[in-house]
Formats: C-alpha cells, structure tokens, sequence
C-alpha cells in the first residue's frame, strides 16, 4: 500500500508479515521526515502525543535505532520512505533544467585594530 504526506511517500503493509511498517507507522515516519515534532504529528492526525510517541518508539525498534534522524535514515535505506521527486519530473518534461539559487556567500570581516599603547616617562616623582 502506497501512503503520501507532504513531500514524502511511504511502502505500507497493513499484515506486517515482513516486518513492514503499519499505516499509521508510515505516516508517523513520514510526517517526521517532513520534521514535525511528536506534538506536532499528533495535532495533524488529531491523536494524543503519547499515541505518537508509543509509535514512534515501535518503529525505533523495528528499525534497531534510538533516534529520528537514524529512523528516517534506515527508513530511507531500506525502502520504506522516500521523498517525492516531483519538481525534477516537471522540470524534466517542460525541458527545463532545475537550477539552485545560490545565495552569495557571506565572509566575516577581519576587524583589525591596532592601538598603540605608549607610556610617558614622566620623570621622577621625587626629585
């Protein structure tokens, strides 16, 4: 079963007879994918958070992770996720090339300051 969410589309085996994700898993991974905290995926599906993290943690598991990032990664290497590739395949068929809009790479400038520390030898206080 094939599941979209946002920029993300997702393989789904509702009987999990090879240690698939859920439907519900998919889309928890892939709303994370989009980097949606837990709070956030459970106010987009209107469920609990603790809902969200429970599953969350199951999908650590099944993946033999501990964190989200390395879940969306895994997740990604084994093919249960993948970013949609839309923009490339209009580009493709219009002809036209996507180009990345390079913003112009900002320097720190060298502050130098040069302060000439000099002493007056005022004579002798005793004379």
């Amino acid at each position: 079963m094939q599941l979209t969410f946002r920029t993300w589309r997702a393989t789904a085996n509702p009987d999990r007879t090879r240690g698939e994700l859920a439907p519900r898993e998919a889309q928890h991974l892939m709303a994370l994918a989009s980097g949606l905290s837990a709070k956030e995926i459970a106010r987009e599906f209107g469920i609990q958070p603790a809902t969200v993290k429970h599953s969350l943690a199951r999908i650590y598991g099944r993946l033999g992770v501990h964190r989200g990032t390395a879940a969306v990664a895994e997740a990604i290497r084994r093919g249960w996720i993948a970013p949609l590739v839309l923009a490339l395949l209009v580009a493709d068929l219009s002809g036209q090339a996507v180009q990345r809009v390079q913003r112009p790479v900002r320097t720190r400038q060298q502050v130098t300051a040069t302060s000439r520390v000099s002493r007056r030898d005022l004579g002798s206080v005793y004379a």
